[in-house]
């Protein structure tokens, strides 16, 4: 006989990216008692990045979202530190009577967190990296985005040549390390070294390179990692990693699952979603 479901764990949801109708579809289809978990891109290519913004700070307590690629562009385009991509939806929030206070919030949002023995990132960990220093670094991100200096720390910690760690690197080199990993990875080395060019699903890593979670040894393999960011990856759910970036702004689903112990117990929840942006153009 299974082991009774355990009511009212936290779920974790994939990447919003701006579709306010789609969380509010998939949050009525969720008990109202357990929390949400966001693993990060809450905005950008959706219609409605500042909506989105909106709902999920009024839920309070019982959300949470960790940063993703496109939150700290948001706020580096807002910063007027970095230029608005092409395919960027923002005007409507850079320009919205609250946007300060979105911004405000949005910048004190962690890049990664534990939550019921899970480690949510939005996009993957270094395999040199167990959890307690994935926090500990995140941390540090975390700190300057929370400073007054934010603007100028985000003007300078943009960078692809910042593809891999070491325990000496110190200072903005160490931070671009630690936020491309944390929000860009997909593939990487055994030892670490990140591709940030290829963007296709798992069987199209770069030679050399695999997918992140698939690295032989890495050091959160004992933890469940939660994550996004992956859309051609889609859906996976393995007792060492749950991928939630099933496409919604393209034309996918937006998925819920329960951050249940046991892989049995991880309930999916989705929901269609229409296609906002052309995954072809």
């Amino acid at each position: 006989m299974s082991a009774p479901v355990t009511p009212h764990l936290p779920y974790a949801i994939g990447d919003l990216q701006g579709c306010a109708a789609s969380l509010e579809q998939l949050a009525a289809k969720i008990p109202a008692s357990a929390g949400l978990r966001f693993v990060g891109d809450l905005v950008n290519r959706g219609p409605a990045s500042a909506q989105t913004l909106r709902r999920v700070r009024e839920m309070g307590a019982r959300a949470e979202s960790v940063l993703g690629n496109h939150d700290i562009h948001l706020l580096a385009v807002a910063a007027k530190v970095r230029y608005p991509g092409q395919s960027d939806t923002l005007d409507a929030l850079l320009h919205s009577a609250d946007c300060d206070d979105l911004l405000d919030w949005l910048r004190h949002r962690p890049l990664a967190l534990v939550e019921n023995g899970f480690l949510i990132v939005h996009a993957g960990v270094l395999p040199q990296w167990d959890v307690d220093q994935t926090l500990e670094l995140a941390a540090e991100v975390e700190r300057e985005l929370r400073g007054p200096g934010w603007k100028g720390f985000l003007a300078d910690v943009f960078g692809n040549k910042a593809d891999r760690w070491h325990d000496g690197l110190r200072g903005i080199e160490r931070h671009r390390v630690v936020v491309n990993a944390l929000t860009r990875l997909r593939f990487c080395t055994a030892e670490g070294v990140m591709d940030f060019k290829t963007k296709e699903g798992a069987g199209s890593a770069p030679a050399g390179f695999m997918p992140w979670f698939n690295v032989p040894g890495r050091r959160t393999a004992d933890t469940t990692v939660v994550c996004g960011h992956w859309s051609t990856l889609g859906l996976v759910m393995r007792p060492d990693l749950m991928a939630l970036d099933t496409g919604c702004v393209w034309g996918g689903k937006l998925t819920a699952a329960r951050l249940a112990p046991q892989l049995s117990e991880r309930e999916v929840i989705q929901v269609e979603c229409p296609a906002w942006r052309d995954p072809s153009a």
